[in-house]
């Protein structure tokens, strides 16, 4: 395991500005997919329990730290310092490039009409963008033959520059990369629930709380029936140690 990693995973370590360079290098001249992907302590365990994600996070063209988690396991590991970027700013930052470059933006998932709302309440921000939402898929795990046909006949009408797709970690991620052959000349990334804060169903931490890493207790507070996740963060913790004390052992 080379020092750069975790758990095995290359911490590309890109800032915003990084990664706006190489998407838009990417939408200038398009060759094969690109996948965004964000990684979180809930994200290192769901790598370290299933393969084939850990294959999907490796084969991602861009790879972003977005947890506090992450960042502190840097320390620990002796990488660093580890750029934090959030997927709802980075997701944010591309609609503003689409803006500026009147790119076709399509939106899929977070629930009935969520990818509608979002499209509603963020195209005044971003009125040179061509925003366009739409569910999709009604259950991520059973996609049914129709609704990927339909979806795809969209996709392939509108020939969007960036796709956002909100159906959570992992099979967002594993959908995208099963049919990453579906959104050639496209940046895609995950975006999980960031549809329900562009949309207002649920309020940010205000910057404050961001600022220092406690987003995530913020949203617990609001969503309580998240304890579940944060039980991750002591699973991940447990495998950093075991790396930590791996790599002082050698």
């Amino acid at each position: 395991m080379r020092g750069d990693e975790i758990l095995g995973i290359n911490i590309q370590n890109y800032d915003r500005k990084d990664i706006l360079v190489e998407t838009l290098k990417y939408i200038k001249k398009p060759r094969g997919s690109f996948h965004i992907v964000s990684l979180n302590p809930e994200i290192f365990t769901l790598i370290n329990e299933h393969p084939d994600y850990a294959e999907t996070v490796r084969e991602a063209q861009i790879r972003i730290v977005d947890g506090v988690g992450v960042v502190l396991a840097g320390r620990i590991l002796g990488i660093g310092p580890i750029h934090r970027v959030t997927g709802v700013e980075l997701m944010l930052d591309l609609l503003e490039l689409a803006n500026k470059g009147s790119f076709r933006v399509v939106l899929i998932g977070g629930g009935p009409k969520i990818a509608e709302e979002v499209v509603e309440c963020q195209k005044q921000r971003f009125p040179e963008a061509k925003l366009f939402g739409i569910e999709g898929i009604h259950d991520i795990n059973n996609p049914t033959e129709d609704e990927e046909k339909k979806l795809f006949t969209i996709i392939a009408d509108r020939k969007p520059h960036l796709v956002f797709v909100a159906f959570g970690s992992p099979e967002q991620e594993l959908w995208l990369y099963r049919n990453r052959h579906k959104f050639e000349a496209t940046v895609c990334m995950g975006v999980g629930g960031t549809f329900d804060f562009l949309s207002g169903h649920v309020h940010r931490a205000p910057k404050l709380i961001r600022s220092i890493g406690l987003e995530w207790l913020f949203r617990l507070v609001l969503q309580p029936w998240r304890w579940k996740r944060q039980l991750r963060l002591l699973q991940f913790s447990g495998l950093i140690l075991k790396q930590k004390f791996q790599g002082a052992s050698k």
